[in-house]
């Protein structure tokens, strides 16, 4: 049996919810805190503004990863 799951390019703004509240989540229990600015980032993929790559791109832009 195949199960189809939507790339984050193909999501929608629940699905996009999940996968950044996944995401601060997975950070929490690594000790880690999000950025105000990560977390608008992540609020721009939420709402549409931006794609995943732009949100990648952005986060690693701002440390020095780009």
């Amino acid at each position: 049996m195949t199960t189809s799951h939507p790339t984050t390019t193909d999501a929608g703004p629940t699905e996009r919810a999940r996968l950044v509240a996944d995401a601060v989540h997975s950070a929490a229990m690594e000790g880690q805190t999000v950025t105000p600015a990560t977390r608008g980032d992540m609020d721009d993929y939420v709402s549409g503004v931006i794609d995943a790559a732009e949100l990648v791109d952005r986060v690693r832009g701002r440390y020095g990863l780009a």
